[in-house]
């Protein structure tokens, strides 16, 4: 059975701070999404902390709001949400010289509905979206620095 996890990673030339920055402001989700599904923020604060709750438009087809919660926090370090399905979305930031590693995952793992994702396709279109996603953050992040 092939990983319910799935990374990639990339290397922004920019510190974790700024990196960090980014994530943290949901409104800026749509600028780096890559899923093709996230068309704005319809909710939420500024800036995510742990517990925060912030509300996306999406499209599959047909336009839909889902609520997302951050799950995970530490600051210049890690960020994952998740929504009502309960897989989550991490970015986790470590140094990389003058730059910032930045890991995105993909986790069904802890998706009560994990096998049912699967065989709906999510976990490959989970990995077409962060392989689209990383190159639009690290532009995103490196023009803003």
């Amino acid at each position: 059975m092939p990983s319910r996890l799935i990374s990639r990673d990339i290397v922004v030339d920019a510190p974790p701070a700024a990196v960090f920055a980014v994530l943290t402001d949901p409104r800026a989700h749509p600028d780096f999404d890559g899923s093709g599904m996230l068309r704005s923020v319809v909710s939420g604060p500024d800036r995510l902390t742990e517990g925060s709750r912030f509300g996306m438009a999406m499209s599959i087809g047909v336009p839909y709001r889902i609520q997302n919660t951050v799950v995970e926090f530490e600051q210049d370090r890690r960020i994952a949400w998740r929504h009502l399905g309960r897989h989550r979305w991490r970015y986790e930031l470590e140094p990389a010289g003058a730059g910032t590693r930045v890991t995105e995952t993909f986790d069904l793992s802890t998706s009560p509905a994990a096998r049912l994702l699967e065989l709906l396709g999510w976990r490959d279109r989970g990995a077409r979206a962060i392989k689209r996603t990383l190159p639009r953050l690290k532009a995103l992040v490196e023009s803003r620095a």
